[in-house]
């Protein structure tokens, strides 16, 4: 085994990759051919040494986390509100209708990106994250007093949109200044957050809103939430100084897309979060939809589902990623997410609900881990001080997946049925997974080179 410079070769684009590339085979295996593709690719120049830990990189992993709890892990926890508000305050609307509350909360929390990305690489994360908290704290408070759709679309859509778009640009990012060889693994420790806000809110929401109702269950969060965004803007800091080029930059950067590595991850990204937000975000509506499971269901698969994507989180990025590399990894968690969906959501999953509860452990656990390498493979293809501008750009054009993902599934759930809806979560997966090909071949200089660990 021998290992290949940090690169990236596109023949039309004018981006170099950060990657780690290690060609995992002998030299007698290599053809004259296979050298003289490893000389053509271009050395990239260490202008920077990464701590790659220490007590302040965790300081700020650990303020990522707590970001990321509150703010993502209520985007994942979303359909527990959406199905007690369609068995309550929003009776008489149908599932695609409030639907759209979850689609333009998570349009606005994504899109927005665009424009918070850029501020990070100029300013830093620390007044981003302080607006954000605020907004967020006080868009909690608000939504326990309403009652009426507008109220929740206004207040849960636009409100907790712009809130958590300014949380999730602080987070990841910062991250990034700090790791470069170990990205994916403190991304994937700071991704659990997620997770644990997935996991931990809808099983508060389940004891606590039998008993103190809807406007104290949410109340009850609002204290849960308060310490951490305050503990996070502590700790959070950059260590990068922004590069005078990107200062002069406007602020919306279309030409980001010349890269078609990172044009074909953008589509897989767009794709991926389609499959997560209408898969993971429906799960409660099928149950319920499905009618012959316990009324609690939808609850404890969302928590089965969040719970395994934590391990995901934590255990992708430094027990299999560090062998096969991140975009290996990614590519191998969506087959297995494929196979899931299409081996035993579809074919099972409105008839046993034991069957139902493993998709939704497995499932939450490749979704966790590709969500975890995300960032990662955007740090392969740029450097950390434009890392907010891509990041934010990317999930900028994710949004508009998101935006019609559960009215989407809703309506086809009420139209065609639930295995129609899964049927379509299948096709959406294998677009995700061919676009993640794609953009891999295109990292490797349009090679396949399939023992290439990147």
């Amino acid at each position: 085994m021998h290992d290949l410079p940090r690169c990236e070769k596109e023949q039309d684009s004018l981006d170099i990759c950060e990657a780690s590339i290690t060609k995992r085979t002998t030299s007698d295996s290599e053809g004259p051919a296979s050298q003289s593709d490893e000389e053509r690719i271009e050395s990239i120049d260490p202008e920077d040494i990464f701590p790659e830990g220490g007590l302040r990189a965790c300081l700020v992993v650990a303020s990522a986390f707590l970001l990321l709890f509150p703010s993502y892990g209520l985007m994942d926890a979303i359909g527990t509100l959406q199905d007690y508000w369609l068995q309550h305050q929003l009776a008489d609307y149908t599932a695609s209708h409030v639907g759209w509350i979850a689609n333009v909360f998570v349009f606005f929390g994504l899109g927005l990106q665009i424009f918070f990305g850029p501020i990070f690489d100029r300013y830093g994360p620390r007044w981003i994250a302080v607006v954000g908290s605020v907004g967020f704290l006080f868009m909690i408070f608000v939504l326990a007093e309403y009652d009426r759709f507008w109220q929740m679309l206004l207040c849960c859509s636009l409100l907790r949109g712009v809130s958590i778009s300014l949380l999730m640009s602080a987070a990841q990012p910062a991250v990034a200044h700090w790791f470069k060889v170990r990205r994916g693994t403190a991304q994937g420790f700071a991704s659990a957050g997620v997770a644990f806000g997935g996991l931990l809110l809808p099983l508060i929401l389940k004891s606590t809103l039998p008993k103190y109702g809807y406007a104290w269950s949410l109340r009850i969060l609002g204290f849960v939430f308060l310490f951490c965004p305050i503990i996070s803007s502590l700790l959070m800091k950059t260590r990068l100084p922004p590069s005078p080029a990107e200062k002069k930059r406007s602020i919306i950067s279309p030409s980001i897309f010349r890269s078609l590595a990172f044009s074909l991850f953008t589509l897989f990204v767009f794709g991926f979060e389609l499959v997560c937000f209408r898969g993971i975000g429906m799960l409660p509506t099928y149950a319920t939809m499905v009618g012959n499971f316990p009324p609690d269901t939808g609850f404890c698969l969302l928590a089965v589902c969040n719970g395994a994507s934590g391990v995901g989180n934590v255990l992708a990025g430094p027990l299999i990623a560090k062998r096969i590399g991140e975009f290996n990894t990614m590519i191998t968690m969506m087959d297995f997410n494929l196979l899931c969906t299409l081996g035993l959501w579809l074919p099972f999953g409105h008839t046993s609900l034991v069957a139902l509860y493993w998709f939704a452990a497995l499932f939450g656990f490749g979704s966790g881990g590709a969500f975890a390498l995300t960032g990662a493979c955007v740090g392969k293809m740029r450097k950390a001080q434009e890392y907010g501008r891509y990041y934010g750009t990317m999930y900028s054009v994710a949004s508009f997946a998101t935006l019609a993902g559960m009215p989407l599934s809703g309506a086809i759930a009420q139209k065609f049925g639930v295995q129609a809806m899964v049927a379509l979560q299948g096709s959406f997966l294998v677009l995700s997974l061919t676009s993640l090909v794609l953009s891999r071949w295109a990292l490797l200089g349009r090679r396949w080179a399939v023992k290439v660990v990147i």
